[in-house]
């Protein structure tokens, strides 16, 4: 675009998430305008709602109402792609259209703003473009054009397109480490009589649910504003800011209380840096848990018409009543630059945060939902591929497991692009923004994680490297002091295995003992009660059955004749840590390893296996385990010709598969 720095396009995300999933429709391109360039696109949603299957006719009511709570406040949508099998000028403009469209249904008082429509053809050669780096990518015309005004004050980009490479540095320097997300909870409990009228049981519920729209705009509440970062004296920096200082952008009164007692704050230009950590490095692109979290309370003065002479009230139902206990956990999200003035933050996201989580709240009030008292909660996750926070309202009467609730998981993963056999948003995900993680420590000490990420490379000359996802816990003998020395390595491989389960979030079973083990494997009778307690061996085969008793995960059993084989099960290897990415169980003789990755040179046949070795004794010291080759690269045959898998060995591999969930 032509004008300058602010008008510059930035593309952030990969081009994998932006044309996810590759089918025709249209998709909601999103970014932030309150860093420059202005014009960046951080992310795109999936458009899950049309008018008679026309892709260019989205149903904008049911999109905001979905979109209004998902996105986070600070994000906006700054355009709209359309992927089809043609690609003119024309559909870029609808789509630029159509995003203005809907930037209006989001916001009443949407200001006109200059929106991208884009194109892209469903079978076109762009989108193959290679492309070596998934973060910091431009988009621009096929032949290096502008993008072109279009009447309607929006910028259209026609098709063909590509994404091209940015330097880190140069995205270093426009996106400087200057993100802070603002937060603020507030609790909802009503107790309401209702009568056996549903349209009066809704217009009830409804009506109560108007009182905090009212309250927030109140000139008696007041905002209290707390910082992460802690003064030279030990004390939070915080500041209460009432109704009258929201109108300021620039400078506070005189008359605000300052809690950190910094004598020359009230003249100063309060933004939200001045509330944050000062050397704490924050990316722009991982504006999440590491980012600087501003908590923001919202006071309200409950006793001020309350008279002295007030006398109990009683209100007389004529009807057959009953009370529902409804209950609200409001939990917001804003995504803001540290250069934002604090007014302006919270009366421009934080406020209108809070309404749009009220409103979604209201919506969601029907019959059917007050045929139980209601338990609605909002929180927030940053899945794998989107670059911000986005938030979720969940109902919690009947627990998270639900085919309802499994139901709205599943459009969310879709509208975000994410995978459908993958639990990415329970509530186990959910971002603690800022706050310590209330999980516990077994038996009192944390398990050493992903020891593998401290590995050097293999050594396989134009290998590819297949890893295991996600992140698993390092079990090894002698650990909670638990003698196994020579006969527990199967077991702590299950447990390794275990942990990856649970980390993902596939199930709340905690890892088990070796004598649980045992016990699950006597259960289904293939042990003798005997068994339980002693120091017997067990194989892949036994692995299997305790995974399919305690989490319902099947597995497949990979037999190899002879350790020599091993290299020619590696493109199955391969393709398994590709579409499962679960960790696998070696056994064979009398040993057993827990593979975490193949380095394959499908050409040469060239490969290396990633073994963390359940062998080590010693403490957790990880300099120690990698140095010593507990986990590492081990070639089939090394440098001396010495083979690591036994050529008289028969082996056994159990390759855990991902439950179809979400």
């Amino acid at each position: 675009m032509e004008g300058g720095e602010g008008k510059l396009l930035r593309v952030l995300c990969s081009k994998k998430s932006l044309l996810s999933p590759r089918e025709p429709g249209l998709r909601w391109l999103i970014g932030s305008p309150l860093f420059l360039p202005r014009f960046n696109i951080v992310s795109s949603f999936r458009c899950l709602h049309y008018l008679l299957d026309d892709t260019c006719s989205p149903n904008f009511s049911r999109e905001a109402d979905d979109i209004r709570t998902l996105l986070l406040r600070g994000f906006d949508i700054v355009g709209a792609l359309l992927i089809n099998n043609g690609e003119t000028e024309s559909n870029a403009r609808k789509a630029a259209e159509a995003s203005c469209k809907m930037r209006s249904f989001l916001s009443v008082n949407a200001e006109l703003d200059v929106m991208i429509g884009a194109v892209a053809d469903l079978n076109g050669e762009n989108l193959h473009d290679e492309v070596s780096k998934d973060d910091g990518l431009s988009l621009s015309g096929a032949e290096g054009k502008k993008l072109r005004d279009v009447p309607g004050g929006t910028k259209t980009l026609s098709s063909p397109f590509f994404l091209t490479n940015k330097l880190e540095s140069e995205l270093e320097a426009r996106y400087p480490q200057n993100c802070s997300l603002l937060h603020t909870a507030l609790g909802i409990d009503l107790s309401v009589f209702l009568s056996s009228s549903k349209a009066a049981m809704c217009e009830r519920i409804r009506s109560l649910i108007d009182q905090p729209f009212t309250e927030l705009k109140d000139p008696h509440v007041a905002f209290l504003v707390q910082g992460p970062s802690v003064a030279s004296d030990g004390v939070s920096s915080a500041i209460v800011l009432h109704d009258i200082d929201l109108d300021s952008n620039r400078y506070l009164p005189a008359n605000v209380s300052l809690l950190n007692n910094k004598k020359d704050s009230d003249a100063n230009y309060l933004v939200c840096s001045q509330f944050c950590s000062k050397n704490k490095p924050v990316s722009f692109l991982a504006a999440g848990e590491n980012a600087d979290v501003l908590r923001i309370t919202v006071l309200s003065n409950q006793s001020r018409n309350i008279s002295k002479f007030g006398v109990p009230m009683a209100e007389y139902f004529p009807e057959p009543t009953r009370c529902v206990l409804a209950s609200f956990k409001l939990d917001v999200l804003c995504f803001s630059s540290k250069d934002f003035p604090v007014a302006s933050a919270i009366s421009k996201l934080v406020v209108p945060g809070l309404i749009d989580q009220l409103t979604a709240l209201k919506k969601a009030i029907s019959p059917n939902l007050l045929s139980h008292h209601p338990q609605l909660q909002a929180y927030h996750f940053l899945p794998p591929g989107i670059l911000h926070p986005i938030t979720a309202v969940y109902e919690l009467t009947h627990g998270e497991r639900e085919v309802e609730q499994s139901e709205k998981r599943r459009s969310l993963h879709s509208r975000l692009g994410l995978p459908l056999d993958r639990p990415l948003l329970l509530i186990a995900n959910a971002l603690t923004c800022g706050r310590k993680s209330n999980n516990l420590l077994r038996n009192g000490h944390p398990y050493l994680k992903n020891v593998h990420t401290q590995i050097p490379s293999s050594g396989v000359s134009g290998g590819v490297i297949s890893l295991v996802a996600g992140s698993y816990e390092y079990y090894h003998y002698l650990l909670d002091g638990i003698d196994d020395n020579g006969w527990g390595c199967a077991y702590r491989s299950l447990q390794t295995i275990m942990s990856w389960f649970g980390l993902q979030h596939y199930t709340s079973v905690e890892v088990p003992s070796h004598r649980e083990i045992q016990q699950a494997l006597v259960e289904i009778g293939d042990k003798e009660p005997s068994f339980v307690g002693s120091h017997e061996w067990i194989g892949a085969v036994e692995l299997g059955f305790v995974l399919d008793k305690l989490l319902g995960v099947s597995c497949k059993i990979m037999n190899v004749r002879s350790g020599a084989e091993l290299p020619e099960k590696c493109r199955e290897l391969t393709a398994h840590f590709e579409s499962q990415g679960t960790p696998v169980m070696i056994g064979g003789g009398v040993l057993a390893y827990t593979l975490l990755g193949v380095d394959y040179n499908e050409a040469s046949g060239d490969c290396a296996f990633l073994i963390l070795d359940p062998h080590y004794t010693g403490n957790d010291d990880l300099k120690k385990i990698v140095s010593g080759g507990w986990c590492g690269w081990k070639s089939a045959v090394d440098s001396k010709g010495r083979s690591f898998f036994l050529k008289d060995k028969f082996y056994n591999l159990l390759l855990p598969q991902r439950p179809n969930m979400v």
